[in-house]
């Protein structure tokens, strides 16, 4: 799967489809970030939104970086399309974990915080909580299940915007707990919670996307 992994992210680094969403997530950190004097789990709860947001997209350019032609090729030559949707989901989730290191370390060096290691780890449960909840959410608007652009788009922006609107679980009680102003160690046990139901959202996205890619093929 390494080897399937790389192609996908070479595929999509050759396309440049994924600059507009990074430099959205740089310019969110950037300017809610910089200069914070509030709690660092405050600061977080901001990163963990914008990268929500981000890997909807970045999800949806990661599975459509190849045409339906030119995956058909790969799917032959990985054996079958489970693992090419596999590869598509992993080369999202190392995108996700790069941009949560952003996430975790500009804010320590942009602010003025209280770090301490609670707080570091609420801020990374919390940015991959949400991240994979974008991959999932990704995934459920790209070519396979959403097959015309102008469709997906608007789907993206539905969900993304009915998610963040509506503060759905598992990234609004996320948001709200870090809002909160508590010890970050008694964070750590809820946040660890909805990280696995953010895990079991994936796990649901992929195989609804793997059925509708299915039938439609």
């Amino acid at each position: 799967m390494g080897a399937l992994t790389w192609y996908v992210l070479c595929l999509l680094g050759r396309g440049q489809t994924y600059v507009p969403p990074l430099l959205l997530y740089t310019a969110a950190v950037v300017v809610l970030t910089t200069n914070d004097l509030g709690p660092l789990v405050g600061t977080y709860a901001a990163c963990a939104l914008t990268l929500f947001a981000c890997l909807v997209w970045l999800t949806v350019a990661v599975v459509n970086a190849q045409s339906p032609t030119q995956r058909a090729v790969t799917t032959v030559a990985a054996g079958n399309d489970r693992r090419v949707l596999l590869a598509d989901a992993l080369a999202a989730s190392v995108l996700c974990g790069l941009l949560s290191v952003v996430g975790l370390v500009y804010p320590v060096f942009s602010g003025e915080h209280d770090v301490t290691a609670d707080a570091v780890v609420v801020g990374a449960l919390a940015q991959v909580t949400c991240g994979v909840t974008g991959i999932a959410c990704g995934l459920l608007c790209s070519r396979p299940v959403v097959p015309r652009a102008g469709y997906a788009v608007v789907l993206a922006l539905g969900l993304t915007g009915t998610v963040v609107v509506a503060a759905l679980p598992p990234v609004g009680p996320v948001v709200r707990l870090l809002g909160r102003d508590e010890d970050p160690g008694r964070m750590l046990a809820p946040l660890a919670g909805y990280a696995g139901a953010a895990v079991a959202l994936l796990a649901v996205g992929f195989v609804v996307t793997l059925t509708v890619s299915r039938r439609r093929s």
